[in-house]
């Protein structure tokens, strides 16, 4: 009698159950961390991995006289779906180009990699089951492997709560609180508590758009910036996206202008 329970439930009930787990991950929609400065909740199914980059990036900002420009080419969040809930990341800027130009003295021009980070999210609501809120958690190391004049030099990390949620009439929402322990200079650390909330809806049907509102206080002046951008989906694995960050106050830099996309294979 055990033996034909045992063998009931291997050659039945057990790939009866992986089966419906399988198409339940398998049918998940793409969800992204991108276009918008605030982080999903969600995560890449297991054994699925999701590109997201930006083609390029450009920001202009200027404080004190001195103008700042930076390009950065294919800066880009890798995503590796380990689990149901859970994924692990790397998040790189391969090419970084910066360029200060003081009032009355020569440019200074840096070029180079930017710093790699280190990423891991859990899922706690929202993956496979309608909820209300849908939530997770998200921790970054920052490791310095920036070239000289790009980075600190410092290792930092950041300690994140993502939500995400429906507002009903086409509009879906948004918000991230965290904190980042940052050390601008050698034995300073300073805790840096950073807060979003973004809105969006879908234009047609393939076309979203989002606007959004971020916030950073604890080292220096408040960052302020509102952001606004477009998406265009090309399937159920692919989206193109665009966008601008508007400083909102006078430390956040001035204007940040990308275009990129996000591809799930």
């Amino acid at each position: 009698m055990y033996k034909y329970i045992q063998n009931w439930l291997c050659r039945g009930l057990v790939p009866a159950v992986l089966l419906v787990a399988g198409a339940v991950v398998a049918a998940r929609e793409m969800t992204t961390d991108r276009p918008d400065g605030t982080e999903s909740p969600f995560t890449v199914p297991p054994g699925r991995v999701q590109l997201e980059l930006d083609f390029a990036a450009f920001s202009r900002d200027r404080e004190a006289g001195t103008r700042v420009t930076e390009w950065q080419v294919a800066p880009f969040n890798l995503r590796f779906g380990v689990s149901r809930n859970f994924e692990l990341g790397l998040l790189a800027a391969p090419h970084v180009a910066a360029t200060e130009r003081p009032p009355a003295s020569p440019r200074v021009r840096h070029a180079g990699c930017g710093d790699l980070t280190l990423r891991a999210k859990w899922n706690g609501a929202g993956n496979d089951d309608a909820v209300a809120v849908a939530w997770g958690l998200m921790a970054d190391l920052k490791l310095p492997t920036a070239s000289d004049g790009l980075g600190n030099g410092r290792v930092e990390g950041a300690l994140i709560l993502p939500l995400a949620f429906e507002l009903g009439g086409g509009w879906s929402g948004g918000a991230m609180t965290g904190v980042e322990w940052i050390r601008p200079a050698a034995g300073v650390n300073r805790a840096v508590w950073v807060n979003t909330l973004v809105v969006g809806r879908d234009l047609t049907e393939t076309v979203g758009g989002f606007l959004e509102l971020t916030s950073a206080v604890g080292d220096g002046a408040h960052v302020a910036t509102f952001n606004f951008g477009l998406t265009r989906s090309l399937g159920p694995d692919l989206q193109l996206d665009a966008g601008v960050n508007v400083g909102l106050s006078r430390s956040a830099p001035d204007l940040l202008l990308f275009a990129g996309l996000s591809r799930r294979f």
